[in-house]
């Protein structure tokens, strides 16, 4: 009997080795379409899309309500425009986004990208089942209790005060300053020297107190997160992790750098330089999981606000009736003073609030996607926050003009468009989400609103959790 059975098992087992086989042959050797668009052969799968339109998220009354809110998260997918309905002060749903002006992506449509579905019935889209990932979650959902910072807390804006932030674990700290809330007409006038016509009309705007960042982010701060030093540090000291630390480990991180992103120009108290938009979102995720308070990029017309800081002229520091370029030397880095590279952040004089380098030194991504005549719809009317909410990737705003700007670009109320044109000289396939290549590309400063912000309207500031997921894809396989 024993033989029996033995002699059976062999022929099972030569049956199944030449069934094996006969696969093999069949199928050849090319590999399945996910290893493909590993190694940049193929994008991701095309799909159907509409002409993308600007979708803007604004309050047409005066400053009673709030920040109308859409369901979904706008995406940042290259090349994928969606679908938008545009409504004055309200949105159905937010698309997902593709390089290009909206001219360029009404010629030549993408693909489209499904938005993010809501965050409490998906805690991390993309993940597996039963898997919290909280890159893919709106930070306020998760955010762990703050850390102990006295001076940071309060309740209404007469209990603000600016405030020291030190990273645990790292001998890295940063200051915020407090913004009040209040009034401003946001663009130029008319007259302004060397005015450009996306500053106008002027409008009057209603912005929330906030704390912003004294500086910029330095590369001290980013590579904490930007190359895990972070986690690299505990690592090397055998500190055992904490419950915290796991949450924050898990926010998604940049794939490596492929050249150096300071450009030789000097790292240690310098202000970061070329990092996405998304990248800079993401890093106010990490940057709230790590200290417990909610962090963000400032919408631009928040940036603006603070900038002028109560000012009505072309600079901060400048009179009403003139464009005083005799004082710009005192309060920012620009091209004829610079020597060709960025500087130090904090060396130049500060802005009536306490701001340091809001003109020059490098340029600061805003929240918002550039519109050209964004500001027309305002005109004669108080809006409450405004936000352009992206619906492409390109283009973006920056604000503050850099190093190696002239002048004029400094302006309080100067305006950058982002284009593809920063990410050029990317030799990887795909590019990279998470890096620009030119010298002259963004910085960014945080903010953080005085009061955290319910659900739908943080989902606003988030990044692109299905971009990130896309690229973690392609890049599958690669070091």
């Amino acid at each position: 009997m024993t033989s029996v059975i033995g002699k059976r098992h062999v022929v099972q087992a030569s049956v199944l080795l030449a069934l094996a086989l006969t696969a093999v042959l069949l199928v050849g050797c090319t590999p399945p379409a996910s290893d493909q668009r590993a190694h940049g052969r193929l994008g991701p799968p095309a799909t159907t899309s509409a002409p993308d339109t600007p979708a803007t998220f604004e309050e047409e009354a005066p400053v009673e309500g709030g920040l109308p809110l859409p369901e979904q998260i706008p995406g940042e997918a290259e090349e994928t425009p969606g679908e938008v309905t545009e409504v004055p002060g309200e949105a159905e749903e937010i698309p997902g986004e593709s390089e290009g002006t909206p001219s360029e992506a009404e010629e030549a449509p993408g693909e489209t990208v499904e938005a993010p579905q809501e965050a409490e019935e998906t805690p991390g889209e993309g993940a597996a089942a039963g898997e919290f990932d909280p890159s893919g979650v709106p930070t306020v959902v998760w955010m762990p209790e703050p850390i102990g910072v006295p001076e940071s807390a309060a309740k209404q804006e007469a209990d603000m005060k600016p405030y020291t932030e030190e990273i645990a674990g790292a001998e890295v700290k940063f200051e915020m300053v407090v913004i009040p809330g209040g009034k401003f007409m946001m663009g130029s006038p008319d007259d302004e020297a060397e005015r450009k016509d996306d500053e106008g009309p002027q409008h009057e705007v209603a912005i929330d107190p906030f704390w912003m960042g004294k500086c910029e982010v330095t590369w001290d701060e980013y590579e904490l997160w930007g190359l895990g030093l972070d986690q690299q540090r505990r690592e090397i000291m055998r500190v055992k992790s904490t419950k915290r630390d796991e949450l924050v480990d898990s926010i998604s991180q940049p794939t490596k750098p492929y050249s150096d992103m300071t450009f030789g120009m000097g790292k240690s108290g310098y202000p970061v330089i070329c990092m996405s938009q998304l990248a800079a979102r993401m890093y106010c995720k990490w940057l709230s999981a790590k200290t417990g308070r909610f962090y963000r990029l400032p919408t631009e017309a928040e940036w603006e606000y603070a900038c002028r800081a109560n000012t009505t002229a072309a600079y901060s520091f400048a009179a009403p009736d003139k464009l005083d370029d005799n004082k710009l030397d005192d309060y920012a880095w620009h091209f004829d003073n610079s020597d060709d590279k960025y500087h130090k952040v904090g060396q130049k004089k500060p802005n009536p609030w306490g701001l340091h380098d809001m003109h020059g030194n490098v340029s600061e991504w805003a929240l918002d996607k550039y519109v050209p005549d964004y500001y027309q719809q305002f005109a004669g009317k108080t809006t409450t926050r405004p936000l352009a909410v992206p619906t492409t990737l390109y283009p973006r705003v920056a604000r503050g003009g850099c190093w190696d700007d002239d002048p004029h670009k400094l302006r309080s109320a100067a305006r950058t468009a982002s284009s593809k044109d920063w990410r050029m000289q990317d030799p990887q396939i795909p590019r990279s989400i998470w890096y620009n290549t030119e010298i002259y590309c963004p910085g960014f400063r945080v903010v953080r609103p005085l009061k955290v912000p319910e659900v739908k309207e943080a989902k606003l500031y988030e990044p692109d959790y299905k971009a990130v997921q896309e690229y973690k894809e392609a890049q599958a396989g690669k070091e």
